[in-house]
């Protein structure tokens, strides 16, 4: 099944990032991540004090995909190997075409992209994003000890886990 088809909407492609993807990245993420920030009751979100330098930076740091809907961006999610995982991150979706299926498509795609010997996959997000958690506990995450102090992120943040299966 195609992308379009999956998701509903016609004319929607996925590729890797760009530099060009930069600018629209940043909009999304910030649009994104305010929901987040009203959610979880803090402006304390990585994703909000990244400015364009730092967004340009990461995606030669990450790999990173876009998913277009003719010429708009309406959803991105990036990984790299962190801590012998494959760590997922910024999985965004256009807040007008949440719940379409977009954000889980993203997910088994980026985890789809992880190099062979990884044995798990990483993410973290919000303690109080309850969408977000459900969807990834949906996808065979579980939520860690870890959880309320990851890495350096946020103090009310979830880190989830899931191990990869052999084959």
């Amino acid at each position: 099944m195609e992308l379009d088809e999956l998701v509903g909407l016609p004319d929607t492609r996925l590729r890797p990032a760009t530099l060009d993807d930069a600018a629209e990245l940043l909009v999304l993420q910030r649009c994104c991540w305010m929901q987040e920030a009203l959610l979880n009751e803090t402006t304390e979100i990585p994703a909000l004090h990244e400015d364009l330098a730092d967004l340009r930076a990461s995606i030669g740091t990450w790999h990173g995909w876009v998913v277009r809907q003719g010429p708009r961006l309406i959803g991105a999610v990036r990984a790299r190997v962190e801590n012998g995982g494959w760590e997922i991150g910024r999985l965004m979706v256009a807040p007008d075409l949440a719940g379409r299926g977009l954000g889980r498509f993203l997910l088994a795609y980026a985890e789809g992209q992880a190099p062979g010997a990884l044995p798990r996959f990483t993410l973290f997000t919000g303690a109080a994003s309850k969408r977000n958690i459900t969807m990834y506990e949906r996808a065979g995450y579980r939520i860690t000890p870890q959880s309320g102090d990851v890495g350096g992120h946020i103090a009310h943040a979830v880190y989830l886990v899931k191990d990869r299966l052999p084959g």
